[in-house]
């Protein structure tokens, strides 16, 4: 299991009451997930970004974007059932901090941290999940859909090469035949990994707008309560 030192915990100057998991990118939890968590605890949650990689990974780990081969024996290593694991421990790390309220903990990731998101908010009692750009939902999970706990916002990027239209409507589509509440936002004229502002493939327009939906999903789903 992993343990609280394989945790990179952003926490608030004034606490809330909410917290929010950061499931990472393949590249580790970097300078681009750590800036994620210190943006939600700038806005009261606990943040917690457990690392993903720890099995396999030395404590730390990171890699540039694009290095696919150091990061490739990690990805390879890693199961539903490792990041399930993980995810319920970085739950259970939360719960345990003062001042947060197990009633309001939700999610959020980014590519394989997107299906990390999903693959939480279907085994563990989330508020809410976030998801970005989360490939292998479908075909791999589709059959999770109907064990999706809270409501689900989704983000897709219209030009994104690695995750084809047909990939994020099966999921779509799966999560409206199992009756769940979900959102789904395409950004026509993003690529893979838009909201990283580290990557080539950065969009700024659909980076703020995704930042601010997440904001009225949260707050409208009683996650954040100003």
């Amino acid at each position: 299991m992993i343990s609280a030192e394989r945790m990179f915990v952003a926490r608030p100057a004034q606490a809330n009451g909410s917290a929010i998991l950061v499931f990472q990118e393949a590249f580790g939890v970097n300078g681009h997930i750590r800036d994620v968590a210190h943006r939600f605890a700038n806005h009261g949650f606990l943040a917690v970004a457990p690392e993903l990689f720890h099995r396999t990974a030395p404590l730390g780990f990171e890699s540039g974007y694009g290095d696919y081969e150091q990061i490739r024996p990690h990805m390879a290593a890693l199961t539903p059932e490792g990041i399930v694991e993980d995810a319920r421990a970085a739950f259970e790390f939360a719960v345990a901090q003062e001042n947060v309220d197990r009633s309001r903990i939700a999610c959020i990731g980014f590519c394989m941290g997107g299906r990390a998101s999903y693959l939480a908010n279907a085994e563990l009692d989330l508020r809410a999940a976030i998801s970005f750009y989360g490939g292998g939902i479908a075909p791999d999970l589709l059959d999770r859909a109907k064990r999706q706990h809270g409501p689900l916002l989704m983000f897709w990027g219209g030009k994104d090469t690695h995750i084809p239209p047909e990939q994020y409507r099966a999921v779509a589509d799966a999560l409206t035949a199992a009756g769940k509440s979900h959102t789904q936002v395409v950004f026509s004229d993003a690529e893979h990994g838009f909201f990283c502002d580290q990557r080539a493939s950065y969009n700024s327009i659909a980076a703020q707008q995704a930042w601010a939906l997440c904001g009225a999903f949260l707050e409208a789903n009683g996650v954040h309560q100003p």
